[in-house]
């Protein structure tokens, strides 16, 4: 990936690495996949190498940036790719039908219009990645009171000697998705 000027970047190999293993661990026998806040792709290219995709982020430059690489690798399934701003107009529960999961990646203010959003959907898993638990908690919490179960939380230390966390989770619904 070119990556473009500012763009986002976790701070180590190994914590990227450990992050987007346990993104395609938990996506598991899916066939379609949002990655919402995808950024410049680092879940959505590995999760293309097994299922089609559609990634958004509200920054431009960084979709370009993925949909450059994603037309240079060969062998992937197709990704669909779109700058949106995901704060203001989240993916709604319709656009979300047919989804096996949604990844989302959101930053340090979490993705509570989205999660909303997500409560209200029929998707069956939900893969969260967070950089900040308190609004982890909050989007989960939002998650769980629509019919979610939080099935697997895995923290991931990339920084070492301070109180710094990243996180995945797996929630996955446990109703008739109507929340």
């Amino acid at each position: 990936v070119a990556l473009p000027a500012g763009a986002f970047l976790q701070a180590t190999a190994a914590g990227e690495a450990t992050l987007a293993r346990l993104v395609a661990a938990h996506c598991e026998g899916a066939r379609t996949v949002a990655d919402l806040f995808c950024g410049v792709g680092p879940f959505a290219l590995r999760l293309a190498e097994r299922v089609r995709v559609t990634a958004a982020d509200h920054d431009a430059d960084a979709v370009a940036s993925l949909q450059r690489a994603a037309a240079t690798v060969q062998g992937l399934k197709p990704i669909a790719a779109q700058q949106r701003d995901l704060f203001r107009r989240p993916f709604a529960p319709i656009e979300l039908k047919g989804f096996d999961a949604v990844v989302f990646d959101p930053p340090r203010q979490g993705a509570q219009a989205q999660a909303r959003a997500l409560a209200a959907s029929a998707v069956p898993m939900v893969v969260a990645v967070s950089c900040n638990p308190t609004t982890f908690a909050r989007d989960a919490r939002i998650l769980v009171d629509g019919g979610y179960r939080l099935v697997r939380l895995t923290p991931v230390d990339q920084f070492l000697y301070s109180a710094h966390v990243e996180l995945v989770a797996l929630l996955e619904r446990t109703d008739d998705g109507q929340g």
